[in-house]
């Protein structure tokens, strides 16, 4: 799903999100994939701004993709792309009062793996694997 514009796009990724857990019967997943797919395309929003201009869509909007997908019944693949070329950043330190900078702990901590994969001829996509709670 094409995430239209950096205002909508988070609740646009939420709706998409319980939409397709609900479909594919795992909406026990749904709180931890909320959190990983906001926090993801919060990034990437952020991120991807400053190359809009140059990798934007006719509207002017940065080009920013979420998909979802089950990676055999056990796991649940979230992942967005943007057309960043800079990986993402891991903080290794972070003050609890900072406003920005949790994102990846969140990721990190809600998910089984986690990483990035640059596309060509720009751009990257941050994906996160969660466990569904079924068998292979």
């Amino acid at each position: 799903m094409r995430l239209v514009d950096a205002e909508q796009g988070c609740g646009q990724a939420r709706d998409f999100v319980r939409r397709a857990l609900g479909d594919w019967a795992l909406d026990h997943c749904s709180a931890d994939a909320l959190m990983v797919v906001t926090e993801l395309a919060a990034n990437a929003v952020l991120h991807a701004a400053p190359h809009a201009t140059a990798r934007s869509s006719a509207a002017g909007e940065p080009e920013i993709w979420l998909k979802l997908s089950l990676r055999r019944p056990a796991h649940l693949v979230c992942a967005v792309t943007d057309p960043s070329d800079s990986p993402p950043v891991y903080p290794h330190t972070s003050d609890p009062l900072d406003e920005h900078g949790r994102g990846l702990r969140i990721i990190d901590a809600l998910s089984e793996h986690w990483g990035w994969t640059r596309r060509q001829p720009f751009g990257k996509t941050v994906w996160a694997m969660l466990p569904t709670g079924r068998e292979v």
